[in-house]
């Protein structure tokens, strides 16, 4: 069974970078994509970026381009996948919990998430 943790969430600045790392361990070898989700209380979650795995083609929020950078491990490991996500000047809307998550090949949605790391920006 796949599991996901993140880590790297804390406390920065306005204008501040902060980089959130993400595993996913087991049986990773049959992994889509992977992605941050930002949830903010009293707000849906949505999504900030993502990255295949194959061919490694990018997705990132209107509101995070050009700040937010989106990479992954290129180490072959089937029962490993590690995710980062490199957050550059950093203003108050960046605030909340960050969430990882993995697609499964062949699923349309994202199954398997992280319980967050919390992103506090203060002004």
């Amino acid at each position: 069974q796949v599991q996901v943790e993140e880590s790297g969430g804390g406390l920065v600045q306005t204008g501040d970078s902060l980089r959130l790392s993400c595993v996913a361990s087991g049986p990773t070898f049959n992994t889509y994509a992977m992605a941050w989700f930002r949830q903010v209380p009293g707000k849906d979650r949505e999504i900030v970026a993502s990255i295949r795995w194959g061919g490694g083609a990018k997705f990132y929020a209107d509101s995070v381009k050009g700040r937010y950078t989106i990479s992954r491990d290129t180490v072959r490991n089937t029962a490993r996948k590690t995710i980062y996500l490199q957050m550059n000047s950093h203003d108050p809307d960046d605030r909340g919990v960050y969430y990882c998550a993995r697609q499964r090949i062949g699923r349309e949605s994202y199954e398997v998430w992280g319980h967050g790391t919390q992103g506090t920006v203060s002004s």
